[in-house]
């Protein structure tokens, strides 16, 4: 072989391997725009929405984002299976020590967990906190009991066997309908208590809010508890509840919004509850939702993607929040927020 030819067919073989270097980093680059997310299934049709939206309008960026409760995205952010979780529960101090991924709670809308119910016949129950605890106690056991007839004046209610339904899987709206209850129970607080999973004293366990809105359609006598817009959705009952105030009280946009109006001083790291808040208008079984971020990411490239998503979330998907049942952030808080965001690494 030549001297010639062999520069010639070096050469080739430099640009075919500089090709392939090329196309591996594109591929690379690509990947690196897509993101994975795991968690809130209380903010899945919001969160859904917005992402699907944001990837149409970036081309290139694709999130994937899991419906597996708030217990779960917990774990997968902690251990780095995921670039973002998701949790309507704040994660506690001792949470946030143990991790190690050190995490930011971005909050992105307020939402409402609402009591469903399976009572033929019977539309627009009323619950007081000491009714729901006792239903989920075990305690009171038949729809024609005194402390649920008291609640409900004039309403003939059945002699039928309750059945509770909760969820069976790790779950923000378990944690904001148990801190509910935790705060005006102390049977409840001294006993199931607050978090994602809970040790039930009675009932079968249903999956996700569409297993637990599914079991109920299905069984006549049952209760349960879900995100305000899976019960819109399933065209389900759903209860007001008796608020600090003394009030009996719908969930809807305005009254998750009333108890968000309670908060006077917000923490700097935004974690809070606003169940039970004060005021005559507010909800009692309200929350805010976060978007669990890493505040060191492995992957700039990904970060850059998951910074600018968080802040067209703010600016732009929050209008589309209350067509599908969710709260906007309290426009006090938007700022703050943004800056939250915007001391991510860029």
């Amino acid at each position: 072989m030549t001297s010639c030819k062999l520069f010639v067919e070096v050469r080739i073989l430099r640009r075919v391997f500089a090709g392939i270097a090329l196309f591996a980093l594109m591929v690379s680059a690509a990947a690196a725009q897509d993101l994975i997310g795991a968690g809130s299934t209380f903010a899945y049709p919001i969160y859904s929405k917005w992402f699907a939206e944001y990837s149409a309008a970036h081309p290139g960026v694709e999130i994937n984002y899991q419906s597996i409760g708030s217990g779960g995205g917990i774990r997968q952010v902690e251990l780095g299976l995921v670039d973002f979780g998701a949790s309507d529960m704040p994660m506690t101090d001792a949470m946030l020590a143990a991790s190690k991924v050190k995490l930011m709670h971005i909050p992105t809308v307020l939402g409402a967990v609402v009591p469903i119910y399976n009572v033929p016949g019977i539309a627009n129950l009323r619950f007081s906190g000491p009714a729901l605890a006792g239903i989920f106690l075990g305690k009171i056991t038949n729809w024609s009991d005194p402390r649920i007839a008291q609640d409900n004046p004039g309403v003939r209610l059945p002699n039928l066997k309750i059945t509770v339904v909760h969820r069976s899987d790790g779950s923000g709206d378990t944690f904001i309908f148990a801190d509910y209850l935790s705060k005006i129970s102390k049977t409840w607080k001294d006993g199931p208590g607050a978090g994602t999973s809970l040790s039930w004293p009675v009932g079968v366990g249903g999956k996700g809010n569409e297993g637990v809105a599914g079991l109920v359609l299905q069984l006549p006598g049952s209760i349960g508890y879900v995100t305000l817009i899976y019960a819109l959705q399933s065209d389900i009952d759903y209860g007001a509840v008796r608020n600090a105030a003394g009030n009996w009280v719908k969930a809807s946009l305005a009254s998750v919004t009333a108890a968000a109006a309670s908060i006077k001083n917000m923490p700097p790291d935004f974690r809070v509850s606003i169940t039970n808040a004060p005021g005559a208008d507010a909800y009692p079984i309200s929350s805010f939702t976060y978007l669990l971020i890493p505040t060191h990411p492995t992957n700039m490239a990904k970060e850059r993607v998951l910074r600018d998503l968080l802040s067209w979330i703010v600016k732009s998907g929050e209008k589309q929040a209350s067509g599908l049942s969710y709260a906007p952030l309290p426009e006090n808080l938007v700022p703050k927020v943004l800056a939250k965001i915007y001391s991510l690494p860029d």
